[in-house]
């Protein structure tokens, strides 16, 4: 919380509107030190209880609120120096209760002193001597010398507080205003960070000064800083993103921590939510892979909700095990059970208890809503969406064999698999048919037979030679097809199913298939060769859709193989199906089932 400066009523005099003013100046210098600038946001002056001794200038309390001396009067510099002596008790936590309180806060004063004449910010205030020497002991080495010998006089003028008093109100809570404690040693350290950079801007010409530069960084922006510069396998992805930290957008948009939209590059972080750097790495990482691993197109019609939190808990497993930033507090979902699990296998075991699962949050908390911004879904088949689509592939690719090149650090296997998988194309449903189709029907084999030697040796013949004939098809060369002639089916995919079902059947000498069409009822086709499935079946019934009467009647049939596979076409609008033979799914591209298929889905595009 900043210093504002308050309304001047017509009776204060001109003393104090002059003390005023130069505290608000000073108050801003020291906000502007890169090194204080990451605490100074944490403290705010109270300037209505006056708890501060008459000859000091101001105390600190654990919580990060000044109290000072409203009569004392003091240039800008001085005030910064005084304000930065008492913030750096936060720091090196000076906030102890011990035997002999005065010799403790007068030891502490001489460690904070030595610290601010080798940073030379500021300017000390005439009590406050930067000449003088001072022991270079630590604090409790100087407490114990002064229980023994006493605290020498020249030294009773380092406390902001005034002579022989303590700057440090023990007695109030180290929570801030909004009830969390504050880690003032990680604030320090992002400052010291920001110091040394701008100390090299200096040095390099960019910056006159130190804190010179306008544009803040922010601990996201030092976090996407760090995936870029440190990190390849994500570098491509932090580096195409833009980054939007606002708070009173992700309020309107409901994002507590953080969400990514892939179409419009943007990643969303809300700076209230996370304490400190490596939270934000762990946070941007688990945002980038998301994006990279395209889990908007792998969701396949599955709930967006109960998606999102299946490919958090894979996503956060992989970040613990890299070791990439701390798993924030709040939206993170981490379970070393489901280690070695891919997101459709954590999203069918968490559609078992649907309720349970509702009820967690994302890293875009709990409002039914994931973290990964819902798309567009024609957005997808665009010439941009195609583009977009290879471009976060090839990042992925790119980042690993890199990362993998350089020996930057360890990556989960499954994560290893995952991009590997995505750097390749992906294999058309008819080609998936097809191999389906060859596992079930392989190619008949020739044999040789005597019984008709060939007439093209008839120049020699005494010779008897085999002529190689094709093997004829028995009956168990079969399958079965049925055919889901309900709900929204579009007629032209199913004609392309169909066509592809007739080639690849009589391409692999499947001389007959039982066909079944199925709405309310089921109504058998019989056998029909594969020529007759595309070009002569009349589709029947459109009314609602249960499929378990057609499944019976092909299992239960005498006539059908027991190891003849099932084949069902269907828009996944339709009861829980039982099936105890070999079976797979053709579905349009986005429909999903009510139950966790066991058999092979091929979806049609």
């Amino acid at each position: 919380m900043s210093y504002r400066n308050r309304k001047i009523g017509k009776k204060r005099r001109p003393v104090q509107d002059k003390a005023e003013k130069n505290f608000a100046a000073g108050y801003r210098l020291i906000g502007k030190h890169p090194l204080f600038e990451p605490l100074m946001e944490h403290v705010y002056s109270h300037r209505h209880e006056q708890k501060c001794p008459p000859d000091g200038w101001l105390v600190i309390n654990r919580s990060g609120r000044f109290y000072r001396n409203l009569t004392r009067t003091a240039a800008p510099e001085e005030w910064a120096y005084v304000m930065a002596h008492a913030v750096l008790h936060l720091v090196f936590d000076h906030f102890k209760t011990v035997e002999k309180q005065v010799e403790w806060a007068t030891a502490c004063d001489i460690y904070v002193t030595r610290f601010l004449q080798t940073l030379k910010f500021g300017r000390p205030p005439a009590p406050f001597d930067a000449r003088m020497e001072l022991p270079g002991a630590s604090e409790q080495a100087l407490y114990e010398r002064f229980c023994v010998e006493g605290i020498p006089p020249e030294f009773r003028h380092l406390s902001t507080a005034g002579s022989f008093k303590s700057d440090c109100i023990m007695s109030e809570p180290a929570t801030a205003p909004g009830g969390k404690p504050i880690d003032w040693q990680a604030a320090f350290a992002r400052g010291l960070e920001a110091a040394v950079r701008s100390a090299v801007n200096v040095a390099g010409g960019l910056e006159a000064e130190l804190g010179a530069s306008e544009t803040k960084i922010t601990p996201a922006k030092q976090a996407r800083a760090w995936l870029i510069s440190s990190y390849p396998l994500l570098a491509s992805l932090a580096a195409a993103f833009d980054l939007i930290e606002n708070q009173e957008l992700c309020s309107r948009m409901k994002i507590p921590v953080a969400a990514v939209h892939a179409e419009t590059r943007e990643i969303y972080i809300n700076p209230s939510a996370l304490q400190h750097e490596q939270e934000y790495r762990f946070v941007m990482a688990h945002e980038f892979l998301h994006v990279g691993l395209r889990h908007h197109l792998r969701r396949h019609g599955r709930d967006p909700f109960l998606w999102n939190v299946a490919c958090d808990y894979v996503i956060n497993g992989w970040l613990i095990e890299m070791g990439i930033g701390d798993l924030p507090s709040a939206g993170a979902l981490y379970d070393p059970e489901l280690k070695g699990l891919s997101a459709e296998a954590v999203y069918d075991r968490i559609v078992t208890d649907m309720r349970r699962f509702r009820k967690l949050a994302t890293l875009r908390g709990n409002c039914d809503c994931g973290d990964i911004i819902d798309i567009d879904p024609t957005w997808w088949k665009s010439a941009e969406g195609l583009s977009l689509d290879e471009f976060y592939r090839r990042c992925l690719a790119r980042g690993l064999s890199f990362h993998e090149q350089n020996g930057r650090g360890y990556l989960p296997s499954g994560l290893v698999e995952e991009i590997r998988a995505l750097s390749q194309p992906p294999i058309p449903w008819d080609v998936e048919l097809a191999q389906w189709f060859d596992r079930y029907f392989p190619p008949l084999e020739k044999y040789r037979s005597y019984a008709r030697p060939s007439r093209r040796q008839a120049s020699t013949p005494d010779i008897p030679r085999p002529n190689y004939c094709p093997a004829t098809p028995d009956d168990a060369r079969t399958f079965a097809v049925i055919l889901d002639t309900s709900g929204s089916m579009d007629r032209a995919l199913l004609g392309k199913a169909l066509g592809a079902i007739a080639s690849y059947s009589m391409a692999r000498d499947v001389p007959l298939a039982r066909v079944v069409f199925c709405d309310a009822v089921a109504y058998d086709a019989g056998y029909m060769p594969p020529e007759a499935i595309a070009g002569t079946v009349k589709i029947k019934g459109r009314g609602g859709t249960i499929l378990q009467p057609a499944i019976d009647l092909v299992q239960r049939a005498e006539d059908f193989p027991k190891k003849g596979p099932i084949l069902i076409i269907t828009d996944g609008q339709c009861d829980r199906l039982i099936v105890r033979r070999e079976h797979a799914f053709l579905m349009p591209e986005g429909a999903t089932l009510p139950f966790n298929a066991r058999g092979q889905i091929f979806r049609l595009k």
